[in-house]
């Protein structure tokens, strides 16, 4: 299955992000073998950036940095693949400014869900920064559902249990952009949420 081949946004409604740097994984993969998703915030302002697309790429360089910080030694993205990780994002268009708007963020969430339901198997959804906390907690209200992230600073919320659709859900910090960008001690919890999240898929 290659997901931007079952996915897509036709209409691009939002207005603070740049619909040039849209992007959807264009991988060929097996859904049934995918048990951890790992839903960063939006796509990079450079195509060569994003996650796939090749070992300079700053999305696989900082993603794989945060793997062996969690003592996960992979040196390419197959081998993260092969571990039944499967990496997205939840703005599918590149930002404009730092922050995105919670509209657009809403208006994603829409792509995001179909997106996660592809994964029937996946066990465990990584929610990687705000973006990425916003959007799950749009699809489970959108639903009728409760939210699965309560409200509050990532460090006083992380470690508890929270659950979507049957999958642990993990609020984490970003974990791409440059990576003088992300500090030491969120490194570590950055770290420690992999550990916790390979765990119950290994």
């Amino acid at each position: 299955m290659k997901v931007n081949e079952c996915i897509a946004c036709t209409e691009f409604p939002c207005q603070d992000v740049n619909v040039d740097h849209y992007v959807i994984p264009e991988i060929d993969l097996d859904p049934a073998k995918v048990k951890l998703l790992m839903v960063s915030e939006a796509a990079p302002a450079d195509h060569r950036d994003y996650f796939y697309a090749g070992s300079e790429s700053s999305f696989e360089r900082t993603t794989l940095a945060a793997f062996n910080e969690a003592g996960v030694a992979v040196s390419s993205f197959n081998q993260i693949l092969g571990m039944g990780v499967y990496l997205t994002n939840a703005v599918k268009c590149g930002k404009t400014g730092y922050g995105i708007k919670a509209a657009t963020i809403k208006e994603c969430s829409n792509i995001l869900e179909e997106e996660i339901s592809r994964f029937p198997n996946a066990r465990v959804v990584m929610l990687m920064g705000d973006a990425a906390i916003k959007a799950i907690n749009y699809i489970a209200r959108s639903a009728g559902e409760p939210r699965v992230i309560p409200a509050g600073s990532t460090y006083k919320i992380r470690g508890g249990e929270y659950y979507f659709r049957g999958m642990r859900a993990f609020p984490s910090y970003l974990q791409v952009g440059p990576s003088v960008g992300i500090e030491k001690s969120k490194q570590r919890m950055i770290a420690e949420d992999i550990n916790a999240a390979l765990s119950l898929v290994s």
